[in-house]
């Protein structure tokens, strides 16, 4: 358990040091991957998402209000789809569907965030 928060902290600091903070949003790039922290097993390994997992995707969905939310952390998606070693960009993108959520892009680096509404 100590090494997955060790892990989590570290994603945050990677992502927060690599993604420009947007002043239209009242959102962080450590909220939008701390709530994917429960999710590193699987967009790693595959299998069956955790429900914590499933709880951090649908809390992400619900800080999505605005379009500027949404780009947000669309932006921070693809930043932690680019920086965490490891990570399946198959099981990124059938990630939101095995939670049970819509998000209308692909979890991946090659997402244009720009388009989304």
């Amino acid at each position: 358990m100590g090494i997955k928060i060790v892990m989590v902290l570290a994603i945050v600091a990677l992502v927060s040091a690599t993604m420009p903070m947007m002043t239209e949003s009242a959102l962080s790039c450590g909220q939008v991957t701390i709530s994917l922290g429960p999710c590193l097993n699987y967009l790693k390994s595959g299998g069956a998402p955790e429900n914590k997992c499933y709880f951090g995707i649908k809390r992400l969905v619900g800080m999505a209000h605005t379009t500027p939310d949404r780009k947000f952390i669309c932006n921070c998606l693809k930043a932690v789809a680019t920086e965490i070693r490891g990570i399946n960009l198959n099981f990124a993108s059938s990630l939101p569907s095995k939670c049970g959520v819509n998000i209308p892009y692909k979890i991946s680096p090659s997402t244009s965030c720009n388009s989304i509404k």
